[in-house]
């Protein structure tokens, strides 16, 4: 992804390695800018609750990071392997890391969203994950 904070270190990602390809990486990128991520889920819930008793989203999550509030984007998503990542994002030199409960709704979400696009529901997220999987997978065997 395009880095829009002129040089800084960013943007940054949760990572979780995909369950079935050692190697191939989950990317889900962390926004700070959670009040238009509220606005969107809010409007996004809105439309639901018109057609379902139990609206649900399951492509943006609000959870913790460094004690701060943040956005993790399951819609922007892709996969990719270890020689596209540059480093880990650390504090006071110890790798950051999210609350177990929080890493289990994103992995949740995740996977449920990746088996509506494999069944055809590509509109759940912006990149083309099934093309980029591929691709991905195809450089691991090199």
């Amino acid at each position: 992804m395009k880095n829009k904070d002129n040089g800084k270190r960013r943007p940054c990602f949760y990572c979780l390695e995909d369950a079935k390809t050692k190697g191939l990486f989950w990317f889900i990128p962390i926004s700070s800018k959670v009040n238009k991520y509220e606005k969107i889920y809010n409007n996004k819930i809105e439309k639901q609750s018109k057609n379902k008793k139990n609206p649900v989203v399951d492509t943006i999550v609000f959870g913790q990071l460094n004690n701060e509030k943040r956005v993790f984007l399951i819609q922007n998503m892709f996969p990719i392997i270890s020689k596209y990542i540059d480093e880990t994002y650390c504090r006071k030199n110890e790798p950051v890391r999210i609350s177990y409960e929080l890493q289990k709704e994103i992995q949740s979400k995740v996977n449920k969203v990746f088996k509506l696009v494999r069944k055809g529901n590509k509109s759940l997220v912006f990149p083309d994950i099934i093309k980029i999987k591929d691709i991905m997978i195809y450089e691991l065997k090199k």
